[in-house]
């Protein structure tokens, strides 16, 4: 058995996000943009085959794959996004005013994850999508899908920091031959995107 792809979506814009607040454990609506970049993604997937499609249980990741025409995409809760613990609902910017330097992929967030735990997480999605014959559609989060990109490429969670993620975004991991590379990268628009 080969593995197939594994095909990474970043959920559609909301509120929180457009407004650069980190947002984990939150459950907040998509924007009008949000809904319409998640329809726009169903038309660039259409056609394409997947053997399994999963989603973060979150509402912004599970509306986000049922206008993109997956509605029956199977939740996995490693698929969350990044615990900030206390720096939940706040911008980077704000955290920094206090903690001079901040960043998720080099500081701790108080109450939050590690780096470790969500290696952890990212690592049992990479196992269950190279056990699925055929590809792998995800519906996620902007920090650990870029974590799940690392670990892909057998990195550290923390080079994620290198992989900036859009919202409403498709990215494509896939092979080389047997090694695994980025195929595509933060891809938004309306084009059908094929591999």
């Amino acid at each position: 058995m080969r593995a197939g792809s594994l095909w990474l979506v970043r959920h559609g814009e909301t509120a929180w996000s457009r407004d650069r607040l980190h947002t984990s454990v939150t459950d907040v609506p998509l924007t009008e943009a949000g809904m319409e970049a998640a329809r726009l993604l169903g038309g660039r997937l259409s056609g394409h085959g997947f053997s399994l499609v999963l989603t973060s249980p979150r509402l912004r990741a599970r509306h986000s794959a049922e206008l993109a025409g997956y509605p029956e995409a199977e939740v996995d809760d490693d698929l969350v996004e990044w615990d900030y613990g206390r720096y939940e609902g706040i911008s980077t910017a704000r955290i920094r005013e206090t903690e001079p330097g901040w960043s998720i992929w080099s500081h701790p967030a108080p109450g939050g994850e590690t780096a470790g735990q969500v290696r952890q997480r990212v690592d049992r999605v990479i196992a269950r999508a190279r056990a699925t014959e055929g590809d792998v559609l995800v519906f996620g989060h902007a920090h650990s899908l870029r974590a799940l990109a690392a670990r892909w490429l057998g990195r550290p969670v923390t080079d994620g920091r290198h992989y900036r993620l859009d919202t409403g975004s498709l990215s494509v991991l896939g092979y080389e031959r047997e090694t695994p590379v980025i195929v595509r990268w933060n891809s938004t628009g309306s084009a059908p995107l094929t591999d």
